[in-house]
């Protein structure tokens, strides 16, 4: 609309208003001028009928206020009555400002953990009908979440009845050729029809052909959004342009939607066709599956038809299959599975911190409620009427809540930063879904109704404190007449209900926290100080033959330990404290077979790894340097798995076999080195050494006597004047790998999440309970007077003052530790060696809580106890 039209529509509704008051007066004139004739005709005279008349129709003022609420909520009156909102805010800067800022706090906090929450469980999957994506696996005796075998994959794929269409995927990157040298590549291999299957189509080029997964087809890849845009400039003709990939030469044949992530696999800039094993046959297992359900078709009809199909399999094949189920998760419980307990006690802990912070600033207006019950009753004697009352605590309430949502929503993407460094850059870029976390218009939403709800909130509890019946109380007791019950009924009930959530709120962090350091502080079999840690892949025809693969690993060595500060060089096919991977089944030698499927895990390592972890050797023998494929096959193995097939006996002497390797001889027993993650289950595992199976991808690892992150670069730089076209990357101390380790990021982020939370609403609920008390202090002035001019020691006052609030502390401790027990449900999953109900963070919690609310209560009881009684009585 445009300016003058705006003057119309403005100008119309003044004169219609001034219209409406003017035919409102005469109306009333004439009403009064009748009843006057009337009385006149009765014997009165007109004076007194004027007067009389005037009694029967009673305030002008107020009929003329109820008329006009009648007609409407008109614009002309909010405006001023925002105006003089915001003159009394003013006026009252102290309360204003405590009151903004205790809701932004609670506001910030609740948009920022939301948003969160709407990133991983409400925003959909970028995929077509996510609901009807699962994931397959294969479930062994160590777990249900294991890899499938190729030729598994193909029998799931042609005998089950269930699904749309199934196909696989490989999350294990590439090794890059670049005129630099060879570097790493985050990627997945995939079958051809696994984007088909999600229902994604790239926006560039073209999807996989069926048989370009085959092994005899050319090699072809797509490549993700970020990839496009980072590494080939987003250059349409990044089609048909080849990358070496893995020493195949791979053409670029499609470009993915910038939405698109697979958090299963990601990162990912490179999504490759894959191949078949063949010649590894059902024994090697590298794959997931992801398959789309048919219509019509549930869950648990699926999972049943495909447990039987591997049950089929495990019949058929005894010797590969024995022991392998199929197991099945919906796609969206895979990818958030693991964070959605952590992001449901996060929301919860935000909520009880805003509904705290909302107590408090209730508790505020009840208060300030109380000391305007005069001004209340001598606006309603001048003619004001209830409803125009109440829509000045509107008003003001509504302005309370609209500055701090304003404050709270431009908070909140402050705190989002500050969440998303609370987790590892590794972790967080398995986390695609995060990345375009910020204030969509689901979080403002969100945020609008958390404002008006608190909005509602503030205007409605002060507005139910006004009656006309009051006002002539408050016109004769001024501001003291029922403050005595605002304080037992609401003011106590609030302070209460905030210390019982804070209660809550820090057993939480108390549980979280202990079991984060109990986390840190697990025997993870090594002594990770001191450790430092990298990947090397050797690529290319110079190192194909096991010759060649040894001698690099002597080479590297021995350039290594020249470096200051090496104290030691190992090796190893697979690093401690990773995912688990990476296992093989056996039999002992000598007894009797009957099927079993004996699942531990497997590792390669050189001849002094378990020296250089500082690891403990409990019997036995460590490898000899010159153990190669030439000598007998020994193995060492873990105490775990000696306790479990060798129970008393000495394992030492005795041999097992393997697929393809019969007659290997344990010659040594060590520690258990945690081979899972930090909170996994020991289990059993066996080592074998390098030299005898030796490979082209190892990691190396480095005790050092310096600090590690220092001579990380050097070792590098050394392994690269070995062969330069050696690919190193992911180097890290065994500390960071210990810190950032997926199960300690989970816990420490929501240990300092919670806690924070926790702090908030400890501050929070101390300063309600001050608030309540001084203010009950400053309202029985009078009555503390007369008790000390009567003869009341100072002692005395501190005990009534001090007792009352003893009260309440001991029901807010005593709900909470209630309501506590009750809430642990929702984090038990997240504790690691920590009972729900510990003795210990339950009684800490109790005496920090108690210690600072009954500081927080001493101050306003030495005020009262140094009250003069002559000046308490005359201020009366």
């Amino acid at each position: 609309m445009n300016p003058i039209g705006r003057f119309g529509k403005k100008l119309s509704m003044l004169l219609a208003r001034r219209r409406f008051g003017s035919e409102l007066e005469e109306e009333m004139a004439f009403h009064r001028e009748q009843a006057e004739r009337e009385l006149i005709a009765g014997g009165m005279t007109p004076e007194a009928a004027r007067f009389a008349a005037m009694r029967q129709f009673g305030n002008a003022t107020r009929l003329k206020e109820r008329s006009h609420e009648v007609v409407g909520f008109k614009l002309e009156t909010v405006v001023p009555d925002f105006r003089f909102a915001i003159r009394q805010l003013r006026n009252n800067p102290g309360f204003a400002a405590a009151a903004i800022l205790i809701l932004t706090l609670g506001i910030a906090a609740s948009v920022a953990i939301f948003s969160f929450v709407d990133a991983a469980l409400i925003k959909p999957l970028p995929y077509k009908n996510a609901s009807r994506l699962v994931v397959l696996f294969e479930s062994i005796p160590l777990g249900p979440r294991f890899h499938l075998s190729y030729p598994d994959y193909l029998d799931w794929k042609r005998e089950n009845t269930v699904f749309q269409s199934l196909d696989v995927f490989a999350p294990y990157g590439f090794m890059l050729q670049t005129p630099a040298g060879a570097q790493q590549v985050d990627g997945a291999s995939v079958s051809a029809g696994f984007f088909r299957t999600l229902g994604v189509t790239p926006i560039l080029g073209r999807d996989f052909r069926p048989a370009e997964d085959q092994p005899a087809a050319p090699y072809t890849a797509l490549i993700s959004y970020g990839a496009w845009q980072g590494r080939f400039g987003g250059r349409k003709d990044v089609l048909g342009q080849t990358v070496n990939l893995d020493g195949n030469a791979t053409t670029i044949i499609g470009v993915l939607p910038r939405d698109f992530h697979f958090a299963p696999a990601e990162p990912a800039d490179f999504w490759a066709s894959a191949r078949s094993t063949a010649g590894c046959g059902r024994g090697c297992h590298g794959l997931f599956g992801v398959a789309r359900l048919k219509d019509g078709v549930s869950f648990a009809t699926a999972f049943a038809d495909i447990t039987t199909i591997a049950q089929n399999l495990e019949r058929q094949y005894p010797d590969s299959n024995r022991d392998q189920n199929a197991f099945m998760m919906t796609l969206t419980d895979v990818i958030v599975g693991d964070i959605r307990p952590i992001l449901l006690v996060l929301l919860t802990g935000a909520a009880l911190l805003l509904m705290i912070a909302a107590i408090n600033v209730a508790s505020l207006l009840l208060v300030r409620s109380e000391r305007r019950k005069r001004e209340m009753a001598v606006r309603g004697a001048l003619g004001a009427s209830r409803i125009r009352l109440i829509r000045l605590f509107v008003t003001e309430g509504a302005l309370l809540a609209i500055s701090a949502g304003v404050l709270g929503v431009a908070s909140a993407s402050a705190v989002m930063r500050s969440f998303l460094r609370l987790i590892p850059k590794d972790m967080l870029a398995t986390m695609p879904y995060l990345r375009e976390i910020g204030l969509n218009p689901r979080v403002l939403t969100f945020a609008a109704l958390v404002t008006l709800t608190t909005g509602v909130l503030f205007s409605l509890l002060p507005a139910l404190r006004v009656s006309l019946n009051d006002l002539r109380e408050g016109l004769s007791e001024g501001s003291r007449g029922s403050s005595g019950t605002v304080w037992r009924r609401f003011g106590a009930n609030l302070v209460v209900v905030e210390l019982s959530m804070a209660v809550v709120l820090l057993v939480g962090a108390g549980l979280l926290g202990k079991s984060f350091y109990r986390l840190l502080h697990v025997d993870a079999g090594l002594e990770p100080d001191h450790l430092a840690t990298l990947h090397v892949a050797a690529v290319g025809d110079s190192y194909q033959k096991n010759e060649q693969q040894i001698n690099l690993r002597r080479q590297l060595r021995a350039r290594l330990s020249t470096l200051p500060g090496i104290d030691s060089v190992a090796f190893t096919n697979r690093l401690p404290l990773g995912d688990g991977d990476g296992t093989t089944s056996f039999r002992i030698v000598g007894r009797p077979y009957h099927g079993e499927h004996n699942e531990v895990a497997y590792r390669e390592v050189s001849a002094n790894y378990f020296s250089t972890l500082q690891a403990r050797l409990l019997r036995g023998r460590y490898f000899a340097e010159d153990e190669d494929q030439s000598k007998p096959s020994v193995i060492v193995i873990n105490q775990q798995l000696a306790k479990q097939y060798f129970p008393g006996e000495d394992p030492v002497g005795k041999q097992i076999s393997t697929q393809g390797r019969p007659n290997i001889e344990i010659v040594g027993v060590v520690n258990d080195i945690q081979e899972g993650q930090l909170d996994a289950a020991p289990r059993g595992a066996m080592y074998t050494p390098m030299n005898q199976w030796p490979d082209t991808y190892f990691s190396v690892v480095l005790r050092t006597s310096r600090a590690e992150d220092s001579l990380l670069l050097s070792a590098a730089s050394a392994i690269h004047s070995v062969d330069p076209g050696l690919a190193v990357f992911n180097p890290i101390s065994m500390a960071e790998r210990v810190h950032d380790s997926p199960s300690a990021s989970l816990h420490r982020s929501s240990a300092w999440l919670v806690g924070g939370f926790a702090a908030l609403a400890l501050l929070l609920s101390v300063v309600g309970l001050y608030g309540v008390i001084a203010y009950s202090v400053s309202q029985r002035t009078r009555e503390i007077g007369v008790r000390m001019a009567l003869g009341a020691q100072r002692s005395a006052v501190y005990r009534l003052i001090m007792g009352q609030a003893g009260w309440l502390i001991a029901a807010g401790i005593g709900a909470g530790l209630l309501c506590s027990l009750a809430a642990t449900v929702l984090i038990r999953k997240l504790l690691f060696d920590v009972r729900a109900w510990d003795a210990s963070i339950l009684a800490a919690v109790s005496l920090v809580l108690a210690l600072a609310a009954l500081l927080a209560s001493y101050l306003p009881a030495r005020r009262a106890a140094s009250v003069n009684p002559t000046e308490a009585l005359h201020a009366e």
